[in-house]
C-alpha cells in the first residue's frame, strides 16, 4: 500500500487585480517523490511553491501538511543579516536532532568555508549559503526554485548527485533540462492557472505536452469555439518549434562530423595565407596563445582555428578564465604570448545579459525600432515591428508596454530580439541561459541554429551545449585548455569525465606560496576532512551502481542484431559504456586513496 502524501494542495486560487494567476491548481507530494514543476514564464510556478511552503496564503483552496513532517524551501533572496558568518546562518536552519557536520560538508562542497562575512557575499555566494541551509537538515520535503542558477558545472553536477542520493521528497523548478531529466520522476504542468500531472520524468514531458495541446486544438474546433489567432500561436506554436528543433539537431550532428574530420592544429603560414586570400572562411585563428595574471596562468599554449559557421562552446569551473579566453579570441584582450588572427570583415554582436541598456520608461516597440517608426531592419531588410515581436513570443498588445513592466523572461527575449536585429557574422554569448525559462531557451536554440555566421558561447547548461555547439573548448588544469569535437556529452565520452573544480590548481599553487618560508616537518594528518569522509562513505554505492550500468550496457552491445536494428543507439551505448568504465576506474582509484589515507591516520 502506498504511503499517504506528506503535502497536499487542492483547488488553490490566487489572483492579482483582475488577473487570475492560480485557478484550481493542485499539488500532491508523497514520501521520496521527485516532482518537477514546469510552466511558461509568469504562469505562477514560484507562487505555487511559496503557497506549498506556507509563505503565501491563497485566496481559496486547502493546504495540508502531515503533522511532524519537515519542509524546507530554497530562499531566492536569502537574508543573512544578524548572523556573524555563513556557518551560523546555515546551522540556524538545523533542528535539535540534525547533524551539524553535514552543514560543514555542504558548505565545503559548495566552495565555501563558513567563515565568510554575510555583508561581503556576492549574490551567487548568498545563493550557495541558502542552498546549504535548505539541504543541511535532510527534510522530508525539499522545495527548490531554480537551484542551479549562478552555479558552475562542477557544483551543478555535485548537487545533482547529492539530490539523487537524498531521501527527501523533491519539488523542483528549473530551466536546466539535463538537471530535470536526471532527477524528475513525475511532472506537474502549471498552465492557465490549473495543473496537470504526468507520472513520468522530464524526458517524456515535451511530447506529452504537445499531445495535450493538439487534442485541445481538435476539441476546440469540434465545439466551434473561436480561437484568437495570436493566443493560438503563442500556445500551439511551441509544438512546431520543438519539431523543427529535432530536425536541427540532426543537422548539428552533420556539422560536428565535419568539425571532427577537420584538422585543428593550425600553423602560422597557412593562417596568414587564408586571411590574405580574403575568402571569409577563417574567422579566428589562435596560435600558441598564453595569458597570466600575476603568478597564476589563465591560458597556456592554446591553439585553435575557428571557421565560418562553427559554433564553439567554452566551458569550465568559475574562475578558470572562460571570459578571459573569450576576450582574447575576439581580440578585445591581447595575449601575453602567441598570436591571434581575425578574419577580414568581421561584424560582431554580443548579448548583454545584465540588461543595462534597457530604459524602463521606453516601450517594447521603441526599444526594438530605436524610436524610428514601426520598422525593424533585420538582415538588411525592413520588417514591421509587430511581426518581429511575434518571432520572440510577444503579442501585438505588448508593443506599448513599458520595459519596466516586463518580467525577467520577457526582458531576456527582448535582449535576444535586439541582438539578432543587428547585422553581424560573429555572435558572442557569455552565459546567455541565465534566468531564461525553457521556452525562451528553445527560442534561443532555434535562433542559433538559423544563424548564418559563427557563434562563440560560454555556458554551464549541458543540454544547451549539446543542442547548439559543434565543438567545445574545455578547461583542463593550470591554464591548459583542450578542444573537443561535438557537444558536452561528446566531450565527456572522449575524456571520461565532465568539468571538474580547480582543486588541482589550488594544490599546485600552494608550494609556491610557501617557498620563501623555512621548511617545517609536515604534521601527521589527524583524519579525513568532512568532504573526504562523505566521499569514502558514498563511493561503494556509486561503484556498485556503475558496475550494474556497465553490465547492462555490455549485455545490450553483445546483441548481434543491435547494430543493424539501431546504429545510432549502438554508437550511443558504446560511448556510454566507455564513460561508465572510466568513471568506475576513477571511483575505485579514489576509494583506494581514501582508504589508505584513513588507515594511515588511524581513522
Amino acid at each position: 500500500m502506498a504511503a499517504p502524501p506528506l503535502l497536499i494542495l487542492q483547488d488553490i486560487r490566487l489572483g492579482f487585480g483582475t488577473t487570475r494567476l492560480l485557478d484550481g491548481a493542485s499539488l500532491s507530494v508523497a514520501p521520496g517523490e521527485r516532482l518537477a514543476l514546469v510552466g511558461r514564464n509568469g504562469s505562477g510556478k514560484s507562487t505555487l511553491l511559496k503557497i506549498a511552503a506556507g509563505l503565501i496564503e491563497p485566496e481559496g483552496g486547502t493546504r495540508f501538511l502531515q503533522p511532524g513532517a519537515t519542509l524546507r524551501v530554497l530562499d531566492q533572496e536569502p537574508d543573512l543579516s544578524g548572523f556573524a558568518d555563513v556557518m551560523s546562518y546555515v546551522e540556524a536552519g538545523l533542528g535539535p536532532a540534525d547533524d551539524a557536520y553535514r552543514a560543514r560538508y555542504l558548505l565545503e562542497s559548495l566552495g565555501m568555508s563558513g567563515a565568510e562575512a554575510p555583508a561581503a557575499l556576492s549574490g551567487g555566494e548568498a545563493r550557495r549559503a541558502a542552498l546549504a541551509r535548505a539541504l543541511a537538515p535532510s527534510p522530508d520535503i525539499l522545495l527548490l526554485d531554480e537551484p542551479t542558477n549562478h552555479l558552475d558545472l562542477p557544483v551543478i553536477e555535485w548537487l545533482e548527485a547529492e539530490l539523487a542520493a537524498s531521501a527527501s521528497a523533491l519539488v523542483l523548478i528549473s530551466h536546466d533540462r539535463r538537471f530535470l531529466e536526471s532527477l524528475s520522476r513525475a511532472m506537474v504542468w502549471l498552465d492557465r492557472g490549473t495543473t496537470r500531472r504526468l507520472e513520468q520524468g522530464f524526458g517524456a514531458f515535451e511530447g506529452w505536452r504537445d499531445q495535450v495541446l493538439e487534442e485541445e486544438e481538435r476539441d476546440a474546433h469540434k465545439l466551434a469555439r473561436k480561437i484568437v489567432r495570436e493566443e493560438h500561436w503563442l500556445r500551439y506554436g511551441v509544438t512546431a518549434r520543438r519539431k523543427r528543433n529535432v530536425r536541427r539537431l540532426e543537422n548539428l550532428q552533420t556539422l560536428r562530423t565535419k568539425r571532427r574530420e577537420r584538422s585543428t592544429a593550425p600553423g602560422r603560414v597557412s593562417m596568414a595565407a587564408t586571411e590574405a586570400g580574403g575568402s571569409g572562411n577563417l574567422v579566428i585563428a589562435a596560435d600558441n596563445i598564453s595569458k597570466s595574471f600575476g603568478d597564476r596562468p589563465i591560458v597556456q599554449g592554446f591553439s585553435t582555428r575557428i571557421m565560418r559557421g562553427d559554433r564553439v562552446g567554452i566551458l569550465g569551473p568559475n574562475g578558470a578564465g572562460k571570459t578571459t579566453l573569450l576576450n582574447m579570441l575576439i581580440g578585445t584582450l591581447a595575449p601575453d604570448a602567441g598570436q591571434i588572427l581575425l578574419g577580414a570583415g568581421i561584424e560582431m554582436v554580443g548579448l548583454d545579459q545584465r540588461r543595462a541598456a534597457l530604459d524602463p520608461a521606453v516601450t517594447l516597440a521603441e526599444a526594438l525600432t530605436e524610436g524610428r517608426g514601426d520598422m525593424v531592419h533585420v538582415g538588411g531588410a525592413p520588417r514591421h515591428v509587430l511581426g518581429y515581436m511575434k518571432d520572440f513570443l510577444f503579442t501585438p498588445e505588448q508593443a506599448r508596454t513599458p520595459l519596466g513592466a516586463l518580467s525577467g523572461g520577457e526582458r531576456g527575449r527582448l535582449m535576444l530580439a535586439r541582438a539578432f536585429a543587428k547585422p553581424s557574422n560573429l555572435l558572442v554569448l557569455d552565459e546567455p541561459t541565465n534566468d531564461l525559462d525553457l521556452e525562451t531557451l528553445d527560442l534561443l536554440q532555434e535562433l542559433i541554429a538559423d544563424y548564418a555566421g559563427t557563434v562563440l558561447l560560454v555556458s554551464h547548461d549541458r543540454d544547451f551545449l549539446d543542442r547548439c555547439v559543434t565543438s567545445v573548448i574545455a578547461f583542463e588544469e593550470a591554464g591548459r585548455w583542450q578542444e573537443y569535437a561535438g557537444g558536452y556529452s561528446d566531450m565527456v565520452a572522449q575524456r571520461g569525465h565532465g568539468v571538474r573544480a580547480r582543486a588541482a590548481e589550488k594544490q599546485s599553487a600552494a608550494p609556491k606560496r610557501e617557498a620563501s618560508v623555512p621548511a617545517k616537518p609536515a604534521p601527521r594528518k589527524k583524519g579525513l576532512g568532512a568532504v573526504e569522509q562523505h566521499e569514502l562513505k558514498t563511493l561503494p554505492a556509486k561503484m556498485e551502481k556503475l558496475a550494474v550500468e556497465i553490465a547492462a550496457l555490455e549485455k545490450r552491445i553483445a546483441d548481434p542484431a543491435f547494430y543493424a536494428r539501431d546504429a545510432a543507439g549502438f554508437a550511443k551505448s558504446t560511448s556510454a559504456l566507455g564513460a561508465a568504465q572510466a568513471a568506475l576506474q576513477a571511483a575505485e582509484t579514489r576509494w583506494l586513496e581514501l582508504e589508505i589515507l584513513r588507515e594511515e591516520s588511524g581513522g
